[in-house]
């Protein structure tokens, strides 16, 4: 029986780490999922795999959802009649900053961020998504205050590298790589050193169908395919739509050999990742149970992210009736999210405000108590 490897620190320990273990059998998606090629995807991209199984116009489905991720026309006026009331029912973080901190009173606030699209912009070279100083600045500042993590598709490692901050919590591999802050803590609530792997027996076959892929899509100008360790990769931004139905079929022929990898969609990108029951909410719920919170009444979860794999946290926050999602997006899209941020500017201003917020907060307690003191 294969494993998963999930470390937490805890003070009463002597090693100061707790090894837990637990079947991965309890992750696999039952035996419809597969058929499905994943159950945990928008409605969208259920009825195209569904499509995709009935076997014609496999391609050709695959291509449409390509592009309708993809808007890059002008809109009607219909269209911007729609985005109108888009905003309407999930209007601005920003505007409604105020509404935001009166839910959060007297409870922690625990802070989600995607990269890509969130912390950084979508660039042509994913390689090349830096984030900004001063992106990076506010990040550091709301971790001061606020446990923090950045949940993303991409590889914990990558990831790192382009933050550059020890003091967060990562989850790579739409959360199937998870660590805490390498920064030494004091041992309480809030601040516990958490790892995690899910099925790292998926590792070989990942490696595997990392290469094929390489193999079939060399020929094709602009595609790129990324290892993010626990998934893959396929960045179609840099190619004409023209090769898109060639680039789809080279990557259902890959797909075609491994069955238990599931294909899901983002931002110009095809995911391939491991059929398990895990995605970015279980990373959120796990992370939140790490830190202590599992069922407490007292915290205040809120999400930022920018992707169609992000609503799967959006939707776990709805449920749990706690925090809420914000959507960043300058189009109307189906989401979970409550709130939305039209890009990255926008989340980092909204992160300042939170950030400022907390330190004239504490200053007026710091006041309060002089004066009681007095």
């Amino acid at each position: 029986m294969t494993k998963q490897n999930v470390v937490v620190s805890d003070c009463s320990s002597r090693s100061g780490m707790v090894t837990v273990a637990a079947s991965t059998s309890a992750l696999f998606s039952p035996p419809e999922a597969l058929a499905a090629l994943g159950g945990h995807i928008a409605m969208s991209e259920k009825k195209l795999l569904k499509r995709l199984e009935a076997g014609g116009g496999r391609v050709n489905a695959w291509v449409d959802s390509m592009r309708d991720s993809s808007p890059s026309r002008i809109k009607s006026t219909t269209e911007k009649e729609e985005q109108s009331s888009w905003i309407l029912r999930h209007p601005s973080a920003l505007r409604k900053f105020r509404q935001i901190i009166s839910a959060s009173k007297g409870k922690q606030i625990v802070m989600f961020l995607d990269y890509d699209g969130t912390l950084s912009p979508i660039v042509e070279d994913p390689d090349r998504a830096f984030m900004s100083r001063e992106m990076r600045e506010v990040v550091r500042d709301v971790a001061r205050y606020f446990p923090t993590a950045i949940v993303s598709g991409r590889c914990r490692d990558k990831v790192y590298k382009f933050v550059r901050l020890a003091e967060l919590y990562y989850a790579g591999s739409h959360g199937m790589d998870i660590k805490g802050p390498s920064k030494s803590r004091k041992c309480n609530k809030g601040n516990r050193a958490v790892i995690f792997q899910a099925a790292t027996e998926f590792l070989p076959m990942i490696h595997e169908a990392h290469k094929a892929l390489l193999e079939k899509t060399n020929s094709i100008p602009g595609a790129k395919v990324e290892n993010n360790k626990f998934c893959l990769s396929v960045h179609f931004r840099c190619v004409d739509e023209k090769r898109w139905a060639v680039l789809a079929e080279q990557v259902r022929l890959v797909l075609s050999a491994y069955p238990k990898l599931k294909l899901t969609q983002g931002r110009k990108v095809l995911e391939i990742r491991p059929i398990i029951k895990w995605d970015k909410g279980k990373a959120l719920e796990f992370l939140l149970e790490s830190l202590g919170y599992a069922s407490s009444s007292d915290v205040f979860p809120v999400y930022i992210g920018d992707d169609q794999t992000d609503e799967d946290a959006f939707k776990v926050l709805r449920n749990r009736g706690q925090g809420f999602g914000i959507l960043v997006s300058r189009v109307a899209k189906d989401t979970s999210a409550t709130y939305s941020l039209q890009e990255p500017s926008e989340v980092r201003e909204f992160l300042r405000l939170l950030v400022e917020w907390k330190r004239l907060s504490r200053h007026a307690r710091t006041i309060g108590a002089v004066n009681i003191q007095q």
